[in-house]
């Protein structure tokens, strides 16, 4: 009889831990040693502590968090004429600024003043990239929730983007073949 109470117990404190977890009121990080301890002090193997902060992490963080599971593209600004538009094979000139969905920006060409430069289509870049930019105008702002199936997988690109990453870029196609924008430039400069 005291064993099963014991066992209740120990179930009843990890339901516990778990509920201020997955009420967002305590980051996973905080409560890692919590549950940690609990797991290593009441025995409760052979589940380890990590993989269970892990599956609940999955569970109640990364859907409230922003992650996408399709691509998801949202034009930001489009010029009034779209004189030069991407297509697959087309040499891309692009500025973006990447983020994590809590904010966190990894990399960013704008900050650099270079765009990168690349053949939309040949994986050169993230699938996300290469099917995000197409069909978009010389001058265009796209926003770009790229799920990580379509950016770095589960590995993630450490240290900055971890496994399993949405990925969030604010571009801005500067170039196609060459050709810049011919928006709001003087005839002068056509």
């Amino acid at each position: 009889m005291r064993s099963s109470a014991s066992s209740a117990m120990k179930a009843a404190g990890l339901l516990v831990l778990l509920a201020v977890l997955a009420s967002g009121k305590c980051s996973v990080f905080s409560l890692t040693f919590s549950i940690a301890s609990f797991v290593i002090d009441h025995a409760i193997a052979p589940v380890s502590a990590i993989d269970l902060i892990m599956f609940f992490h999955q569970k109640f963080y990364a859907k409230k968090s922003g992650d996408v599971t399709e691509l998801q593209i949202g034009v930001k600004f489009k010029p009034k004429t779209c004189d030069v538009q991407a297509h697959k094979g087309d040499k891309i000139k692009v500025h973006y600024r990447g983020k994590l969905t809590d904010g966190t920006v990894f990399d960013s060409s704008f900050e650099r003043g270079d765009p990168i430069e690349f053949e939309l289509g040949s994986g050169q870049v993230i699938p996300g990239w290469d099917q995000g930019l197409l069909g978009a105008c010389v001058g265009e702002k796209r926003k770009l929730k790229i799920p990580s199936k379509l950016g770095y997988g589960d590995n993630g690109s450490p240290p900055k983007i971890p496994g399993g990453a949405t990925l969030i870029f604010d571009t801005e196609l500067v170039a196609v073949n060459g050709k810049p924008s011919s928006e709001g430039k003087t005839k002068n400069e056509l």
